[in-house]
């Protein structure tokens, strides 16, 4: 899989936040306004903002109008290359484990006396 560099910059540098990790995992229970947001966040309503735009320009939100409010949708697909990126470590790790576990697996046991 080839991926695209400026895109999982952006997704990566988008959840460095705790803040905006926050805010997705409240999209994701559904669309929410940005003054519905504000009401999970002890943050003013700029620094929500910026937040929000620093998402969207990550392509992990979309915000569209509805007469006069602009509801912000979680956009998960952008979430799929970081964690193809992340299975790849994920997986270098496993094998690494389960060698070490099969070393000593293939350990000869210990005696009484070698305690």
């Amino acid at each position: 899989m080839i991926l695209n560099n400026k895109q999982l910059n952006q997704t990566f540098s988008a959840l460095a936040d705790p803040t905006r990790r926050a805010m997705l995992e409240q999209l994701a229970q559904g669309d929410a306004t940005l003054t519905e947001l504000a009401e999970h966040f002890d943050l003013s309503m700029p620094t929500l903002s910026r937040h929000l735009r620093v998402l969207e320009q990550a392509g992990l939100v979309t915000r569209t109008r509805d007469g006069v409010r602009r509801p912000a949708t979680l956009n998960a697909a952008p979430l799929r290359p970081a964690s193809a990126w992340l299975d790849r470590y994920a997986r270098f790790w496993n094998r690494k484990i389960d060698h070490l576990e099969q070393l000593l697996l293939d350990l000869p046991p210990e005696t009484p006396d070698e305690r």
